[in-house]
């Protein structure tokens, strides 16, 4: 970095820091503690900053960080599918579904399903769009 550029009350602020943790380690005595951070807070460049940490020792190196390991491993299929945690219950309804077509007088009770399921999809339908509608309402009042 370049000599001649003005330090910010931060640079000065930092080296202080440094001088100071320097002082606790017992690198510096209380009088040379005293003239270095004077000689800080009153410096206008990097120039003048740099003689006050010429002598001493730099920060000790940061270890490299490791990248954080996944919690599952990655199986290749889309995120918003989790894993299979135990049997699903479509592919028991339809075989259900389909013992109770075939047999006899089912279609009744087929006819009573899928009436039901129109039923549920109406209800999901409008009951989300009257959600949206307050949604924006109250947002609106808000």
């Amino acid at each position: 970095m370049d000599d001649q550029i003005r330090v910010s009350d931060a640079d000065r602020e930092r080296v202080t820091a440094r001088l100071r943790d320097h002082y606790a380690e017992g690198r510096l005595s209380e009088s040379e503690l005293d003239e270095r951070v004077s000689a800080a807070l009153s410096a206008k460049t990097f120039g003048d900053l740099r003689p006050l940490m010429a002598d001493l020792p730099g920060p000790a190196p940061v270890p490299p960080q490791q990248p954080a390991q996944p919690l599952q491993p990655h199986w290749g299929g889309p995120p918003w599918i989790g894993y299979r945690r135990g049997p699903r219950l479509l592919p028991l309804i339809l075989v259900l579904l389909a013992v109770v077509a075939f047999s006899g007088g089912g279609g009744w009770m087929m006819a009573g399903f899928f009436h039901l399921i129109l039923l549920f999809w109406l209800f999901t339908i409008v009951g989300g769009l009257l959600f949206g509608v307050f949604r924006r309402r109250a947002r609106r009042y808000w």
